[in-house]
């Protein structure tokens, strides 16, 4: 396959993505305010709670097997890598453009989390059915490839939703805990202190980080003799941990689908029940897949209409959208070649050029798009989140058609 088919082959998923992008943007407009942010938001919750799951459930139950699980153990890891050395690139780059606190948690994720899923599912059999592709039989070659796009689609789906989400929670809930010092402080100079009694014990405003004030209010309310019962310490340090890590938000909607669809692939007695064309449940099967392929142009519409108010920032961000290009584009698909290459030395990956190629693809991906779904949850960073996506995407034709060219031939 040419230099050229390739482009083509490349840069049309992308082009899509930024059309969608553009009409979202129009729709978002003042004048015509179909897409205005109420909109917006409420879009989002139906894609956070409903489309995403469906999508990712759907397909993976589609395409994951027991042996193929088995077969494709070092995905996972890999997948896993791309997120721990892009966090470790997103906090150098933190380092050197000190970024507002509220943009901290998108640059991580934007770093760590690349869209391991809607691009790898449109440009695998893309190339697949391409005159002279290195990957054999179209057929063949497009049922594989589906497997393992669908497998990376649901491996980086429960990264994201339960490793960069909490990122973004915690940075703006940084930034809120700051506001809300902020506002008490000066509420307390404006006359407030007064209004509270001087010897009281109150509910301290952070308990995960002032135990210390409450355990000295409950001292004084003991004798010297008397110590706080140790079944109250344990109790409280429960609590603290399970505020810090939330369960419910480590186990989101996208992280359980994913749970389902492997669950329903990998069980035989659950698969032949749900998939196939004799299965007596495959309308469920099929109504979840309807609703995910809402997934993908939905939130491609938010992204267009959340880039208006993003815009009017550029010029701050210049060197944050230059560091996040360099860091997916350049030193993670480098990164990716070497621990690829050394994993087939070392027989951990078997010979197939197209789980090679998917592999190294995983390393060279844009953000994810659900990034803007999870800064526009915490409504931390959403403008920003449009601006980069804008140019990583606008970008992203030209690096993926230059690294995808490279990997062929590298697997070839």
């Amino acid at each position: 396959m040419g230099l050229l088919d390739l482009f083509f082959v490349a840069s049309n998923p992308i082009l899509k993505v930024l059309l969608l992008t553009a009409l979202g943007s129009f729709l978002a407009l003042d004048r015509i305010d179909i897409l205005g942010e109420n909109t917006r938001k409420q879009l989002n919750t139906v894609v956070f709670f409903v489309f995403n799951p469906a999508l990712v459930s759907s397909n993976l139950a589609k395409t994951v097997t027991f042996k193929s699980v088995v077969l494709l153990w070092f995905m996972p890891f890999n997948v896993l890598g791309t997120f721990l050395i892009g966090s470790a690139l997103g906090w150098i780059l933190m380092k050197i453009t000190r970024p507002p606190q509220h943009l901290k948690g998108l640059i991580l994720g934007c770093c760590a989390a690349g869209n391991m899923g809607n691009l790898p599912i449109i440009i695998i059999p893309a190339v697949c059915r391409e005159k002279g592709s290195p990957f054999g039989d179209p057929d063949v070659c497009h049922v594989y490839g589906m497997a393992y796009a669908s497998l990376s689609m649901a491996i980086g789906a429960i990264y994201l939703w339960s490793y960069v989400y909490n990122i973004v929670r915690i940075f703006s809930s940084k930034v809120n805990e700051k506001v809300n010092i902020d506002e008490f402080a000066s509420n307390m100079k404006s006359g407030g202190a007064s209004e509270l009694p001087q010897e009281s014990c109150s509910e301290a405003l952070l308990p995960s980080e002032n135990y210390s004030v409450s355990m000295d209010c409950a001292n004084k309310s003991m004798t010297p003799e008397e110590k706080v019962p140790i079944s109250y310490a344990i109790k409280y340090y429960l609590r603290v941990i399970s505020r810090k890590i939330n369960l419910r938000a480590l186990f989101a909607p996208s992280t359980t689908g994913a749970i389902v669809g492997f669950i329903i692939g990998v069980v035989p007695q659950i698969r032949k029940f749900i998939i196939g064309t004799d299965a007596p449940l495959r309308a469920v099967l099929d109504s979840a897949s309807f609703l995910g392929e809402a997934a993908i142009p939905t939130l491609t519409l938010i992204l267009g209409g959340n880039l208006l108010k993003g815009l009017k920032g550029l010029g701050i961000l210049q060197p944050l959208i230059i560091g996040i290009i360099a860091v997916r584009y350049i030193v993670l698909p480098l990164l990716g070649i070497v621990i690829v290459k050394s994993a087939l030395r070392f027989g951990f990956i078997h010979s197939d050029p197209l789980y090679q190629f998917v592999l190294l693809l995983q390393y060279a991906l844009p953000p994810a798009m659900n990034i803007g779904t999870i800064t526009q949850l915490f409504g931390a960073g959403k403008s920003e989140c449009s601006v980069i996506m804008l140019w990583t995407y606008a970008l992203a034709s030209v690096s993926l058609t230059l690294w995808s060219a490279f990997f062929m031939w590298l697997v070839a």
